[in-house]
């Protein structure tokens, strides 16, 4: 697993434990980070990852929910909810991640923790949603 990757791993583990649980974000970080070994500059961006989505989550669901109305946002999986919510805040607010980069990072967290249909239905409500990015970038300026 490339470094970024494993940072997204950890983020999205901490924002699923969060989301099934209600633990404190920190302290869920804390004990993700001592799971598994990883450079500073990494952890830093798996810390940027979770607090922008905990942030952003009221805005980020509501984008996903209005590009993706085929699918309500409460019968999505957590899981391929949060893939969603770290790809969207990743290409959207912190800018710094290109868009096939977040997409791809996205489905490949879908293979791996999703169900075997996880990995599409997030590519496509990615599509859908890339082809509203600049009003969603907009809104988040």
């Amino acid at each position: 697993m490339r470094s970024r990757t494993k940072a997204r791993d950890i983020a999205l583990k901490v924002l699923y434990e969060i989301d099934q649980t209600g633990h404190l974000q920190g302290v869920v970080f804390e004990q993700r980070c001592q799971d598994q070994l990883l450079e500073v500059n990494l952890i830093e961006f798996a810390q940027k990852i979770v607090s922008g989505v905990v942030e952003h989550t009221v805005q980020l669901d509501k984008f996903i929910a209005q590009y993706a109305p085929d699918w309500p946002l409460d019968q999505v999986a957590v899981i391929d909810r949060n893939i969603l919510r770290i790809a969207l805040w990743e290409v959207a607010i912190y800018k710094k991640t290109p868009l096939k980069v977040g997409i791809n990072e996205a489905i490949e967290l879908a293979k791996i923790y999703g169900s075997d249909s996880s990995s599409r239905f997030v590519n496509g409500v990615l599509g859908s949603l890339a082809d509203h990015l600049d009003n969603i970038v907009t809104s988040f300026s």
